[in-house]
């Protein structure tokens, strides 16, 4: 018998596809924004609740951004499943409500641990919103179409790294730390009323039982293996009880969904997908430039204002041109991936990615900003808009209808956890590096000494004999003398930094090898295998 006659999509990208992206995009940037803005109000969460004279540690502050992660990772695994019971604009619309609620609830905390709570629920909605956001975008593009409409949506993939720090610096500046949190009202509201607009009612089809006991064991594996790993940098090194205990327990239960997730007939997180030759290649070369470059992607804001001295805003601003170079090759990239393998694409964005991470290394404490640091920037955006794009669309144009939305589950999920290791791997070194520079060291010792004793800083030079060496070359000149350490201390701290972009570097180029095994040669998408073009009511694409 043979298979009905797939439904016809216009071959442009026309007005009815680009108002369900719309939809997605602006659920996107709420959800992605959200990340990189709670890192820049950081410093001043750790006195907004017990003043000035007794701050907060920082590891209790940071804590509201892991609970964000760890409740973002815990909820993607039910995407699929709940996607396919509730229908994808009621779970969208839903996930929406939540993230909004959650927000306006974090503007009201009154003490950390409620902010905390409250960024759990605000992670709850945010982990539905990405994957839902790929399912929706895929059944209403069609195969053709692709490229292009993951191009779109990369742009609050853009936006997020870009437009957080500049955005969260100016409202915590401006106005006050509430605004990063009640800035997603407005937001909200306006997502929900156009995604009852613009979104086609689907059919829901609950007729998969619920994995329960792949519930039981992956969403708190998860939970459990990120907070290990995302606990490293605090401890310093990857063998203390707390990172061993966590992430082994943790990897424990994964391992033991692994097994599980082959019995049922609908597990919760479908690893028979992996059958699939260019999702697995798809998935491999994301998690490892997920792990690389996002970590990396850590050091140019942090080396601006430790080691330059820029505020949050400025480094956002400084930052920005990586955005506009990935501007410009995203929809390149996302039109070529409609006429081209991807594995004639990819390659070039990572390569260019990868020379312009080796170029990093060279920063010192003095590095030129537009002779030098933004060029470079500019080239690694370039790399950037071609290769997450083309990757994802890779990934997802072979599954079929049903597929798409555990196929961006687990494209999802691979990248939350890439990106989480990657960060504890590059922070481990920055910190353990600074640590490790004599000077450096020294520096800070002597500081924190003679802040506590300053009628005894001449014999506390003797205790640190590299601030002694430099403080004596200008005697009684004490001003040149603390400038000439500032500028010594600021060269150490940016060599620092050149040698933990090495090690992202060298993450970055193993993607090369994954690379070389993505798909070379067109092959039919099957992502209209399953659909009955009775179901399709064109030009919205949902069923």
């Amino acid at each position: 018998m043979s298979s009905p006659a797939q439904p016809e999509y216009p071959d442009k990208i026309d007005g009815a596809v680009l108002k369900i992206a719309g939809v997605v995009v602006l659920g996107a940037i709420m959800s992605i924004l959200d990340i990189t803005v709670v890192n820049v109000a950081l410093p001043d969460l750790q006195t907004t609740f017990t003043g000035e004279d007794n701050p907060l540690p920082y590891s209790t502050v940071a804590w509201t951004v892991t609970a964000y992660t760890l409740a973002l990772a815990t909820v993607i695994p039910l995407t699929g499943w709940a996607a396919d019971r509730f229908g994808t604009k009621r779970l969208y619309m839903l996930a929406l409500l939540l993230f909004t609620a959650g927000s306006l609830l974090c503007a009201a905390a009154t003490s950390i641990n409620m902010l905390i709570l409250f960024r759990v629920v605000q992670g709850l909605g945010g982990g539905l919103l990405m994957p839902l956001g790929m399912t929706i975008m895929t059944r209403a593009a069609g195969p053709a179409r692709m490229g292009r409409l993951m191009a779109i949506l990369g742009i609050p993939m853009l936006l997020g790294p870009i437009g957080g720090p500049i955005l969260g610096g100016w409202l915590i500046d401006k106005v006050s730390w509430h605004w990063i949190f009640l800035i997603n009202l407005p937001l909200g509201i306006a997502a929900l009323v156009y995604a009852q607009w613009a979104l086609a009612k689907d059919a829901p089809e609950p007729t998969e039982s619920f994995d329960w006991l792949g519930m039981a064991l992956m969403s708190p594996g998860l939970a459990f293996f990120l907070y290990g790993v995302s606990s490293i940098p605090e401890e310093g090194t990857i063998s203390s009880a707390k990172v061993l205990g966590f992430a082994g327990a943790g990897l424990v239960l994964i391992i033991a969904f692994v097994f599980h997730s082959f019995r049922p007939e609908h597990p919760l997180l479908d690893l028979r997908l992996f059958k699939n030759r260019n999702l697995t290649w798809s998935i491999v070369t994301m998690f490892i430039f997920a792990g690389a470059f996002f970590g990396g992607l850590l050091l140019v804001p942090t080396y601006l204002q430790t080691v330059r001295g820029e505020g949050a805003l400025d480094a956002g601003l400084l930052v920005a041109p990586q955005g506009i170079g990935a501007m410009i090759t995203m929809p390149i990239a996302g039109a070529l991936a409609d006429k081209l393998p991807v594995g004639r694409i990819v390659p070039f964005g990572l390569a260019t990615i990868t020379l312009g991470m080796f170029g990093l290394t060279q920063v010192d404490g003095d590095t030129s900003y537009w002779g030098y640091l933004i060029p470079v920037l500019f080239v690694m955006g370039l790399g950037m808009g071609a290769t997450m794009m083309p990757l994802m669309t890779s990934a997802i144009k072979t599954l079929t209808s049903h597929q798409v939305a555990r196929g961006s589950t687990l494209l999802n999920i691979s990248q939350q956890v890439a990106s989480s290791i990657g960060v504890a791997i590059i922070s481990v070194v920055l910190t353990n590096g600074l640590r490790n520079e004599p000077l450096v060291s020294q520096a800070a010792a002597f500081g924190e000494a003679s802040a506590k004793d300053p009628a005894n800083t001449q014999s506390l030079l003797q205790q640190f004999p590299l601030v002694g060496e430099i403080l004596g070359r200008f005697g009684n000149d004490a001003a040149a003398g603390q400038a000439a350490l500032q500028s010594a201390v600021q060269n150490a701290m940016g060599e620092v930094f050149g040698s933990t972009f090495f090690v992202a570097a060298i993450m970055v180029a193993f993607t090369l090898v994954t690379a070389a095994f993505l798909p070379r040669k067109h092959e039919e998408s099957h992502l209209l295998d399953d659909v009955d073009p009775a179901e399709v009511a064109p030009p919205v694409i949902l069923h």
